[in-house]
């Protein structure tokens, strides 16, 4: 089993409700991960899904951010760290609107909005078109709870 199969596996079990496993399981990944920011970035991403509290999930999100910062590519892997980017700085935009913090949350959305270009015209690049207008809609509306299309709900 790849590394890349491994958070795949692991992540199916978080969307299966599973989240404690998921979580724990996730956890274990980013430590032998040590070396592969590329994996950190994934790892990380994943996991700041499962957080149950939004202080938690934004530390989870940061630190997918700042291993996405020092990451190559992987070898084997079909997406980009250019391809994450607009979807991390969405979370981020969410987590610090949920926290209150209105400034980071538009600056975050303002970079979502300006790497979006790089996606492609699919389904993926869909969602998260989609998830940053949804984000921005709750920031206009000065909405803090959590959404219901968070994947973390």
């Amino acid at each position: 089993m790849t590394f890349l199969d491994e958070i795949t596996a692991a992540v199916a079990l978080g969307r299966q409700g599973e989240r404690d496993t998921a979580r724990s399981r996730l956890t274990d990944l980013w430590d032998e991960a040590r070396d592969d920011q590329f994996a950190r970035c994934m790892v990380a991403h994943y996991l700041a899904d499962l957080q149950d509290e939004t202080a938690d999930e934004l530390s989870w999100d940061l630190r997918a951010l700042a291993a996405a910062g020092a990451a190559e590519q992987t070898e084997g892997v079909p997406f980009t760290v250019e391809a994450m980017l607009p979807s991390l700085h969405a979370n981020l935009a969410d987590d610090y609107r949920r926290l209150g913090q209105v400034a980071e949350a538009r600056r975050h959305l303002a970079w979502a909005r300006d790497r979006l270009g790089v996606l492609g015209d699919d389904a993926y690049g869909d969602l998260i078109r989609g998830a940053v207008e949804h984000v921005s809609d709750a920031l206009a509306a000065g909405r803090t709870e959590r959404l219901e299309s968070n994947p973390s709900s």
